[in-house]
């Protein structure tokens, strides 16, 4: 059995998600990140960085308990444990190392940036904020043309998708109004309708 802790986060859903797709087992935790759950000392014996998501499991390499903390670090290790969403060939395996790297620092890391800066910082910057939504368009206008005549970022389902979807479905209003990112919104819709996204997002809901 795997024990999950996570929040509603892009973070937190990526790892639900992960654990649905890879079709294994497991018990939900859900942290409340307002009331510092994070940051008590139960969890910090699990993530000592008071972060989610972290994973606990009790059949681990050798049979042995294992904890992986970061979500890229999760879909990895999901995707070893069970020998699914690493295509097999050589080069699709690269392409989705390379687009889940995207995901997980470009645009997480800019998606984060806007989250901030809209509500967390204690002086707001409407000018702050837009240099950083057209970074995060400029990175989803890379995704864009990667999906152009494709299907999912490696050709076949992988970590890859399912490290970006998130943070796509947390910044979809921001994408539709760019109104130029065609391959994105039809692959974002498609993962959507996903059973197992859909039963990963309701799980950290």
């Amino acid at each position: 059995m795997i024990d999950l802790y996570t929040a509603g986060t892009s973070n937190g859903q990526r790892a639900a998600i992960g654990l649905e797709e890879a079709g294994l087992a497991y018990k939900t935790h859900k942290l409340n990140l307002q009331a510092g759950e994070q940051k008590q000392p139960q969890y910090l014996q699990i993530n000592p960085a008071g972060m989610i998501p972290a994973i606990v499991d009790t059949d681990g390499p050798g049979g042995k308990p294992i904890t992986v903390t970061q979500s890229g670090a999760i879909l990895l290790y999901l995707a070893e444990k069970t020998g699914k969403l690493l295509p097999k060939d050589a080069a699709r395996r690269a392409a989705a190392y390379e687009w889940m790297m995207q995901a997980c620092s470009d645009c997480a890391g800019t998606s984060g940036s806007i989250f901030q800066l809209t509500m967390m910082v204690p002086e707001k910057s409407p000018a702050n904020t837009e240099h950083f939504e057209n970074r995060l368009l400029r990175f989803f206008r890379a995704v864009d043309a990667r999906l152009a005549g494709r299907e999912y970022l490696a050709d076949e389902l992988s970590i890859a998708d399912l490290a970006l979807y998130p943070i796509y479905a947390a910044r979809k209003a921001l994408a539709e109004k760019a109104g130029d990112l065609p391959n994105l919104t039809r692959w974002g819709a498609m993962m959507a309708a996903r059973p197992g996204v859909l039963r990963g997002l309701a799980a950290c809901a």
